[in-house]
């Protein structure tokens, strides 16, 4: 079973919505209007939070299982659990400021990486 992995995994999708809530509150807060996508900076760096988040997740959730299956449960949500503190640490950062986004892009760049090359050497290794 992969009990932890299952966690990491909500754990992200939570993530993803509150930056969706976030978008929304955001909009309400600036009076940035529907469908508008700018006109204010703190609207905007929101909504890039949210997207950027979105962007990622195609990347990290496949790599998250697939190391899960290949390598193991733990290690697996551990690096997890590192991508969605960089996650948060990116949020905190960009919300005050888009300059201070990139020590929580380069924590949870790095954790996807380290998830996606785990998978693939581990498929690889099995294939040979």
């Amino acid at each position: 079973m992969y009990h932890f992995t299952a966690l990491v995994t909500l754990l992200a999708i939570a993530f993803y919505f509150f930056t969706a809530i976030n978008v929304s509150r955001s909009r309400t807060k600036t009076g940035v209007k529907v469908p508008a996508m700018s006109g204010h900076p703190d609207f905007e760096r929101a909504f890039r939070i949210q997207m950027n988040t979105l962007e990622w997740m195609p990347i990290v959730l496949p790599a998250l299982w697939l190391f899960a299956i290949y390598i193991g449960d733990g290690t697996a949500a551990a690096i997890g659990a590192v991508w969605i503190i960089g996650r948060i640490v990116y949020f905190i950062g960009y919300t005050k400021a888009a300059a201070k986004r990139g020590t929580g892009f380069a924590i949870q760049a790095l954790a996807a990486m380290a998830l996606w090359a785990g998978a693939l050497g581990a498929v690889v290794l099995r294939m040979v």
